[in-house]
């Protein structure tokens, strides 16, 4: 496909929800496989609209390759760390009511997020047919993850009228 109908792609399927790719990032990565031989370009037969624009299609060294990376044991691996845990494990310097506000806002951007993939699962499987495909159960997995992190603020906003400065220095700069 051509680059700019890789974009649409992405942008159809919502990628930039659960990966950080930008436009120029779509074009910069092209470009930079096909110098790696990992993708061909070959002119359109569409009439171009502009300047001559090229279909992109992996070679088989770049099936080869995605292939190898995709055995990397750090796919399985790896922890990501959410932004909201750095917040948490530095909130006991914040302001007072600061603290609530945020678990608060956190509560209302998963709810929102939670209609969010709740639809896009709904479109998905749509588009797939069935519910035994990776990307339903990559949107199911995001689902459960919020409705567990929901679960655990509604824990913490019960328990934060208890919340305490650590009993001894040593706990706070481990």
């Amino acid at each position: 496909m051509h680059g700019y109908q890789a974009n649409a792609e992405l942008e159809r399927r919502n990628v930039r929800d659960w990966a950080g790719i930008s436009r120029p990032q779509i074009y910069y990565s092209i470009e930079k496989l096909v110098r790696c031989r990992l993708l061909r370009g070959t002119k359109s037969k569409e009439p171009a609209a502009g300047p001559e624009r090229y279909v992109f299609v992996t070679t088989a060294k770049g099936r080869r390759a995605l292939a190898d990376a995709l055995e990397n044991e750090s796919w399985a691996t790896q922890v990501e760390r959410p932004a909201f845990l750095t917040w948490l494990a530095l909130s006991w310097q914040s302001r007072r009511g600061v603290f609530n506000d945020q678990v608060r806002r956190r509560r209302q951007y998963l709810e929102a997020q939670l209609l969010r993939e709740r639809i896009t699962l709904m479109d998905v499987l749509k588009e797939v047919g069935h519910p035994y495909h990776e990307a339903v159960w990559m949107v199911e997995l995001t689902i459960e993850q919020i409705e567990v992190e929901l679960r655990w603020l509604q824990r913490i906003g019960r328990e934060a009228r208890r919340r305490r400065p650590a009993r001894s220095n040593s706990a706070v700069s481990a």
